[in-house]
């Protein structure tokens, strides 16, 4: 049923901003993870003594496409260095893991699925052929050890059987081999059936549990999307009925679902982990190629262009394991003490290397690379250009250079050379008003043209997007403008942790903060006057000092208050809706600048 095919790291080169972004990440944590954190630099995957499941395989799947997207030599020859030592402990019957024979049993082979995928990441970047005879022996093996009843998919592995449909969907396409149909069947019999859990999303508890664990959760979308043509099953569309019972009952602004580290509700005082986000981005970027539904398309925007960089510093050296809404600062809660968060710690909200803990140290890399690569897709002679952020696409026949400041601006210049013919589409967003193409005004959800052979061909189009007040839960608002979701910013003093704990050292630059507020958060609109202002890109996208954009808002002070119990954290709604100050004219920055930020406030109208 897959619509779209997506392009190669080969074929399309980040450019603009987006390529700043992606040097940024080289630059920061993601870059330097293998130097600088003993899980992935002396991991059992290559052949050390610290961790040997999820961490390794988690920072290959981004580090792999950041490398080949940005044509690195040096981080190139890290990431074969990795494969390699994966590679070359292999064993005769299959077995990749760094696991010993007598502990398969016991050991959760969600890392087999996932280390399948990063392999199929690999292949992909690399074209190296003989990657795919180690993704058939291990998924060999795997079915094997499955039917024979040797191993069972337990804990992480049943509510992640889906996972492994990324590489074999892969293989199938090569072999058709009838036993690839029967590990898909597999999987899917002993993995977790989502459909039957969604009463247990509508009312969050203080409680962990693997069905309303929120990356689980964010990874579950795709699930049908992946796997129902290997299983020969009519695609029901079930993700639709599965989205809107967790957003009714758990979404936030910018299009995620609240989960520190479980569910928690529609309070903007809780938390998403940040290994969510970037595995919700990869969901979405999933269902547009197998589904071709613009909406998809539109949530990955709003997650990338704010949840994102929201939660990661400037320089991409620190991350918060989870991001709030509402998050007027960013300190330890009292040990002993209680964390605001459901079933997290007293650091999930610090900048750090491992607040909380690492899965997303290792996980969050995914995020920007995979979202360049989704820039444009394919099918035979139709290339659609997805995502209009600043990239070039170049295969052997064709040529698009995609110049833009979006999502900061709105205008759009394309350059085409064709050696043959071929169907260009541009998705245009159901937001946009007054689209002009070349010159013409027109109404058209998506555009096309066909090109012909040899043809050099400019494109330029330009459409407004109008910053508008969203309705948010216990009477409070949202400003939004296009995929931007806009929030109050706090002004905050960093203060420096730096540390050792079980044997990791946090050491400047990649040590751990606590942001300390220092300007008024305690505000409410009293209009509804917003007026859009556009500053030009930094050397940072998303910087919290200089954005590209902000909106000018007219609010008074209220008696907002703290949450019961803490000093640290505002009231899940205000105290008071009653004006305490004069008429200010405040600048709303993108939610993704505003590290402590208000997002979601009262509209008083006078």
């Amino acid at each position: 049923m897959k619509k779209w095919k997506q392009y190669t790291a080969k074929e399309i080169k980040p450019a603009g901003w987006l390529k700043k972004q992606l040097e940024i990440q080289a630059q920061g944590l993601s870059g330097h993870l293998d130097k600088v954190w003993r899980d992935v630099r002396d991991s059992k995957w290559i052949g050390g003594d610290a961790e040997g499941w999820e961490r390794v395989p988690y920072w290959l799947d981004g580090f792999i496409p950041l490398a080949y997207l940005l044509e690195d030599e040096d981080m190139i020859s890290r990431v074969k260095k990795y494969i390699n030592a994966i590679v070359s402990s292999q064993r005769e019957d299959g077995w990749i893991c760094p696991c010993e024979e007598g502990q398969k049993a016991e050991y959760d082979s969600w890392a087999v699925l996932l280390i399948t995928k990063v392999l199929t990441v690999y292949y992909e970047c690399s074209n190296e052929e003989h990657i795919l005879d180690v993704i058939y022996k291990t998924l060999k093996n795997y079915y094997d050890l499955l039917s024979s009843g040797k191993i069972k998919l337990f804990d992480w592995g049943a509510y992640r059987w889906y996972e492994g449909f990324i590489a074999i969907n892969l293989i199938y396409d090569k072999y058709q081999e009838q036993w690839l149909e029967d590990l898909a069947r597999l999987l899917k019999t002993q993995g977790t059936n989502y459909n039957d859990k969604m009463e247990l999303w509508k009312r969050p508890l203080n409680q962990w549990t693997f069905d309303t664990h929120i990356v689980n959760l964010a990874m579950m979308l795709k699930s049908e999307a992946v796997s129902c043509d290997i299983l020969k099953e009519s695609y029901t569309n079930s993700v639709d009925r599965l989205y809107e019972i967790l957003y009714r009952y758990n979404g936030t602004p910018v299009g995620l679902f609240t989960g520190d580290e479980c569910l928690s509700g529609l309070s903007p005082i809780q938390g998403t982990e940040l290994c969510a986000v970037v595995e919700q981005m990869y969901s979405y970027e999933l269902l547009y190629a197998y589904t071709g539904d613009k909406k998809w398309a539109e949530r990955l925007e709003q997650i990338a262009f704010n949840a994102l960089p929201a939660t990661i510093s400037d320089d991409m050296w620190s991350h918060q394991y989870d991001q709030l809404s509402n998050q007027i600062a960013c300190q330890k809660f009292p040990n002993p003490g209680k964390p605001i968060f459901r079933t997290n710690g007293h650091e999930a909200h610090l900048f750090g290397l491992e607040p909380n803990y690492g899965c997303c140290t290792a996980n969050f890399n995914q995020g920007w690379p995979k979202f360049a690569l989704s820039a444009f897709m394919h099918d035979d002679n139709t290339v659609i250009n997805v995502i209009p952020v600043p990239s070039v696409l170049k295969t052997d026949d064709k040529q698009i250079i995609l110049k833009t400041d979006y999502p900061f601006e709105n205008s759009f210049q394309y350059t085409i050379k064709a050696e043959r013919p071929f169907v260009f589409k541009i998705r245009i967003p159901s937001f946009a008003k007054e689209l002009i193409v070349n010159g013409e005004k027109t109404t058209a959800e998506e555009l096309t043209f066909e090109i012909a052979a040899g043809e050099h061909r400019e494109i330029v189009l330009s459409y407004d997007t109008v910053p508008y007040f969203e309705e948010r839960p216990h009477e409070l608002q949202t400003v939004k403008c296009g995929s931007l979701v806009f929030s109050v910013p706090i002004s905050y003093a960093k203060e420096r942790l730096e540390y050792e704990r079980n044997g990791v050292e946090r050491k400047f630059p990649y040590c751990d903060y606590e942001y300390i507020p220092l300007s008024s958060w305690n505000y409410a609109y009293c209009d509804k006057s917003l007026q859009k202002e556009l500053r030009g890109i930094s050397d940072i996208p998303f910087s919290s000092e200089h954005p590209p954009v902000v909106i000018k808002a007219n609010v008074k002070k209220i008696a907002w208050g703290f949450e019961d119990g803490y000093e640290t954290v505002c009231a899940k709604i205000p105290e008071s809706r009653e004006a305490i100050s004069e008429k200010e004219e405040i600048l709303l920055y993108p939610y993704g600048c505003a590290k402590l930020r208000m997002t979601e406030i009262p509209l008083i109208e006078q």
